[in-house]
């Protein structure tokens, strides 16, 4: 679904990636960890648009992607979370979920001067929409709360929420669980594989290597902006470029 080729990033004298290539399949959960500083983030900004590569190919259901902006890679069906949450912190929770479905809906300005009919359904449709995403994170209870005011872990979950209302075919995570205390991560991690049941495709940057062991199907692991290891969660558990590349090299 996703395909990786040759992708590197500089920033003047700064290589922040370097040839990486990779490969997420549909409908599958694949984990990208690394220490920090090791290009994670610089990655999916690539993905997602925010940032382009050097050089290299990115490509989505077999269309080039590495320099096209984010709006067309949200229709092209790519959402994202951030590893800082990003969402309106005045705005209600429902308006959040809301505002992620702008892109769904195809009710002209003049549908809403008028209220028009289509705009009526089209707005209870999307509403409907939200208040079922609402319910699937635990949120309903908090529908008219601002998203500012909600408890860390609760911002978490709505971020995912609002991604999804996108109406996504691959979701990239950065981060999700940050901040997060070990119930909240297991309870995360089980919307992470809902997600792959219900035929999305996920890419997840992650530290807590429990949600990977939880949620990955595979692991790519990324260190000074290169790919040094690909392989099941298990493989890359015991791989010892990992473990070097996590703890440093015994001089003994």
């Amino acid at each position: 679904m996703l395909e990786l080729n040759h992708v590197s990033r500089h920033f003047g004298g700064l290589q922040a990636l370097h040839n990486v290539n990779m490969t997420v399949p549909e409908n599958k959960v694949v984990g990208l960890i690394g220490p920090n500083g090791a290009g994670k983030t610089t990655l999916i900004n690539n993905i997602s648009g925010l940032d382009h590569p050097t050089s290299g190919t990115i490509s989505f259901i077999d269309q080039r992607i590495d320099t096209a902006p984010p709006h067309r890679i949200t229709q092209l069906g790519i959402a994202r979370t951030y590893q800082n949450i990003r969402l309106f912190g005045e705005m209600s929770v429902l308006e959040n979920l809301l505002i992620g479905q702008h892109g769904r809906g195809s009710a002209t300005m003049f549908d809403a001067l008028v209220f028009s009919s289509r705009y009526r359904r089209e707005e209870r449709t999307l509403r409907d929409n939200a208040e079922q995403l609402l319910e699937r994170f635990n949120l309903t209870a908090m529908m008219h709360a601002k998203a500012g005011n909600l408890p860390y872990g609760d911002q978490r979950r709505l971020e995912m929420a609002r991604a999804l209302a996108t109406d996504p075919k691959l979701i990239l995570l950065d981060e999700p669980t940050a901040g997060m205390n070990p119930i909240e991560t297991e309870e995360l991690g089980e919307q992470i594989v809902r997600l792959r049941e219900d035929g999305l495709t996920v890419l997840v940057i992650e530290h807590d290597m429990s949600l990977i062991h939880q949620t990955c199907d595979e692991v790519y692991v990324l260190n000074f902006g290169q790919i040094i290891a690909h392989g099941t969660p298990d493989e890359i558990k015991h791989n010892p470029a990992v473990i070097e590349a996590y703890l440093g090299e015994d001089d003994e």
